[in-house]
């Protein structure tokens, strides 16, 4: 059996020259479209793109790849879930802002939440005191930009259902 015969859905270990899969993710060396070279693709199990493509190196013949072997595919697998972790990152901060108002015992933390629905998107704005109990609670546009003078004046309003 060759490398070309087995799908990176497949499940169990595959431990191949061009092809090597664990029980989350799957490496396999591709050839690259742009020029001669080759490319490594990881793709974590259950989703149909991969996290992560880039340059593979070439073997010593300077035609076909350089084999994977366990230490590349772990080298890869860390970088991967690198990658995955930032974008996690990047996500989480894109969709949650926070300000702190006031000092000491009488400081209120306002967060916004932007709930990302494809037809609906909104946020949603919380205020808590120092011991975690909501104060209040609005919906507003997913376009919201919190910044302090509108935390502010929210909570002048006595957390007022409309916020602007």
């Amino acid at each position: 059996m060759n490398d070309e015969e087995f799908s990176p859905n497949e499940d169990g270990p595959v431990q191949q020259a061009r092809l090597w899969r664990d029980e989350r993710w799957t490496a396999e060396i591709i050839k690259n479209e742009d020029d001669d070279g080759w490319a490594v693709s990881m793709t974590l199990r259950g989703e149909s793109e991969p996290a992560l493509v880039g340059p593979w190196t070439m073997g010593r013949d300077k035609k076909n790849p350089k084999p994977l072997d366990a230490p590349a595919f772990h080298t890869l697998v860390k970088t991967a879930s690198e990658v995955l972790r930032r974008h996690e990152q990047q996500l989480h901060a894109r969709l949650h802002k926070e300000v702190a108002v006031g000092a000491g015992s009488e400081r209120i933390r306002v967060a916004l939440t932007i709930v990302p629905d494809e037809e609906y998107p909104y946020a949603v704005l919380t205020a808590q005191d120092e011991s975690g109990e909501t104060l209040g609670q609005a919906r507003v546009a997913a376009d919201f930009k919190l910044n302090l003078d509108k935390a502010e004046a929210w909570i002048a309003s006595g957390y007022a259902a409309r916020v602007r």
